[in-house]
């Protein structure tokens, strides 16, 4: 009897003991047969058998309580299908931690300040991993414990992300699992409201003067055509790629280091910055940039959404990422009916042009400073971290079942049961665009929900280095949006970022506003910086140094 079927007996079974009908809908419906081939070839469902039974005579007693935090835009939902499946396919019960995603770490830190430790949980900082530690909240991962029961996902790891392997071990021992982000080889992109440059008679600057030129008409040539003077040039997040063409990043959740003289250098120290915050300044007195720059772009909500932009109070940003930005037309998708279609405008387009249906945006690539240097804000290629709650480690076999469900989730090497678990159930969530299995279209109303994944329970696994085939990638690769990206050379924690990291961001944002506004006069850096060294930099940067001595450049 095949194991799929022995499945379906066990629900069948439940159903008659007064289980769900949705399950026995969502049983028959998944066509998935397990969680297909470890990386050396075997059936991966016979590492499963001897642990979970699915026998017709299988106890209704979950083998585990597991708790679970992952990247969501919306709760999971109690009934969803998705989590019904998994919790029937491993025998054990999955409790979902609903941290709304803008307030992440404050509500996961209130958690475990309260004694409440997630089995599995996303570190959404990479800088917070070491904190976590330090704090004993993490259970060791044994390096053959992640070998043996997540093949797939360390396969994925050694083949496509190498040099990240070990980044989640700290004083020899394995505490998170680098979460490598492929799409991150696309920077943040520059975008101009292109509706406004063609009135204007302008085009999209690709120098620094060119763009003072601009923003200058943006806020004192009417663009929107009101009779008021109601528009700026720039806000916050523009300010990024003003420091970008003077080869820094400066306004971020992290300090953001950079590689000078084989070395690193804090880049919101080093002295080109003070010729950057004269543009600034100066720009911020002629009344170019919006007076509200020092609340943010974003003002609530779903935190890729550039309000001021949206608004039409400012004709150009650097915030979101390359699929917030999706113009009607920009490539073309399958419909629910396998047809090519135009795809729709997304995220800050589509609010954009709900509140001026003439509004066009463009692309440009971040425009040239006085040495010739230029880049937009890009997001590391280590995006987080999954690790595993000290709690977990005190029940014998939990670390494994916690590997074994991430294992099916993310690396899952079957096509077929990894759009499953992506997507949720095939058939009635989405289908194959066509036999190469290359592709798939979401099915309604799903197709036109937003992060249905998180209502159905799909999409709780971790990001694997694989490059996504989709046409929305495909069509990224054709935005030079590879090209220009200023990283972090500092991926990583050390103990003085973890001791004085925020107090040093705080101090540096706000020397930098008080520059920007008038409050403090341009010469007022030399001053920060020496402050900002006496305040913890000098350690932090001896620390972050002794790091990239040990790791280089990759």
């Amino acid at each position: 009897m095949s194991r799929k079927f022995e499945f379906v007996q066990m629900a069948a079974k439940k159903l008659r003991r007064g289980g769900s009908a949705l399950l026995l809908i969502a049983v028959l419906a998944i066509v998935v047969s397990g969680c297909g081939d470890n990386a050396d070839g075997t059936d991966a469902d016979n590492v499963h058998v001897s642990a979970v039974s699915t026998d017709a005579s299988a106890s209704d007693t979950p083998l585990y309580d597991i708790s679970w935090t992952m990247h969501q835009n919306f709760p999971v939902t109690e009934d969803a299908e998705m989590v019904r499946y998994l919790e029937q396919k491993f025998n054990v019960n999955l409790t979902f931690w609903n941290l709304e995603n803008n307030k992440y770490e404050a509500l996961l830190d209130m958690k475990l300040a309260q004694g409440a430790i997630p089995d599995l949980f996303r570190i959404r900082q990479p800088q917070d991993l070491l904190k976590y530690e330090q704090q004993g909240v993490l259970a060791e991962i044994p390096q053959e414990m992640l070998e043996k029961y997540a093949p797939n996902l360390m396969k994925a790891l050694r083949d496509h992300a190498p040099d990240y392997q070990n980044y989640g071990v700290i004083d020899g021992k394995y505490y998170g699992i680098p979460v490598i982000n492929p799409t991150n080889i696309y920077r943040i992109p520059v975008v101009y409201r292109q509706d406004w440059l063609d009135k204007l008679g302008l085009s999209v600057p690709q120098t620094l003067a060119e763009f003072e030129k601009v923003i200058y008409a943006f806020s004192n040539e009417d663009p929107d055509g009101n009779g008021i003077k109601d528009t700026y040039g720039l806000s916050s997040e523009g300010m990024n790629v003003v420091f970008g063409a003077f080869g820094q990043i400066v306004f971020a959740d992290q300090l953001y280091f950079g590689v000078k003289d084989g070395g690193l250098v804090v880049g919101a120290l080093q002295p080109e910055m003070k010729e950057a915050l004269q543009y600034l300044s100066k720009w911020y007195q002629d009344g170019v940039i919006d007076p509200t720059f020092i609340t943010g772009e974003n003002k609530g909500g779903y935190k890729h959404l550039s309000h001021s932009f949206i608004n039409g109070t400012i004709g150009m940003t650097s915030m979101g990422n390359y699929y917030h930005w999706i113009q009607d037309g920009d490539y073309l998708k399958w419909n629910s009916n396998g047809e090519e279609v135009p795809v729709e405008a997304t995220f800050n387009v589509k609010e954009l042009t709900a509140v001026h249906p003439d509004a066009r945006i463009v692309f440009g690539r971040p425009f040239s400073g006085p040495e010739g240097k230029r880049g937009s804000k890009a997001y590391d290629m280590l995006m987080s971290f999954t690790a595993i709650g000290a709690d977990a480690a005190k029940e014998p076999g939990k670390r494994e079942m916690i590997l074994r469900l991430l294992d099916c989730m993310s690396a899952n090497p079957d096509p077929d049961e990894a759009a499953s678990m992506k997507y949720g159930i095939q058939g009635t969530h989405w289908q194959w665009a066509s036999p190469a299995k290359d592709d798939v279209i979401i099915r309604p109303p799903y197709d036109h929900t937003f992060s249905y994944q998180n209502q159905i329970g799909a999409g709780l696994g971790m990001t694997v280095p694989t490059m996504p085939t989709e046409r929305r990638e495909k069509w990224a690769a054709t935005l030079g949006l590879d090209q220009d990206g200023i990283y972090n050379a500092l991926e990583v924690a050390t103990p003085s970022l973890i001791k004085y990291g925020s107090d040093l961001i705080k101090l540096k944002n706000k020397a930098y506003i008080s520059i920007i506004t008038g409050d403090k006069p341009v010469d007022y850096f030399d001053t920060f910086v020496k402050e900002f060294m006496a305040a913890g930099g000098t350690q932090v940067l001896r620390e972050a140094n002794d790091w990239y001595k040990e790791h280089g450049e990759k």
